[in-house]
């Protein structure tokens, strides 16, 4: 059973960062695509940034936060790592982590289509 917990989200003012972390258990970690996800109140959930199975190890990112946003994962504790620098207003969401369904490479990464678990989110809020 798969399981992913974050953690690490809360209160910042506007330049601020945050470090989200999600802890993912069930299944050999290092084999699969895993995600972050935001959803702003009244808003669709939207893609922040993604990174590939261990054995090529690219990250992809939405235009609103490259440059500010970095993804990481540690395979050692099955854990993916979200560093939110200079944050923004426009930042403030639930943040979801999400690994993707099949291992290995995934299409339609900036979609939700190919990620079969998800977290239960963690709350972002940045003031101005």
């Amino acid at each position: 059973q798969v399981q992913l917990v974050e953690s690490g989200g809360g209160l910042v003012q506007a330049g601020g960062s945050l470090r989200l972390s999600c802890a993912a258990s069930g299944r050999t970690f290092r084999l699969y695509f895993m995600g972050w996800f935001r959803q702003a109140p009244g808003k669709d959930r939207e893609f922040v940034a993604a990174i590939t199975w261990s054995g090529t190890g690219s990250t992809y990112y939405a235009d609103s936060v490259k440059g500010r946003f970095t993804i990481s994962r540690d395979n050692t504790r099955s854990t993916v790592f979200l560093q939110m620098n200079n944050l923004k207003p426009e930042d403030t969401a639930v943040y979801y982590c999400a690994q993707a369904r099949q291992p290995y490479n995934i299409v339609e990464h900036t979609t939700g289509r190919p990620y079969g678990y998800w977290g239960q989110g963690t709350q972002v809020t940045v003031s101005s």
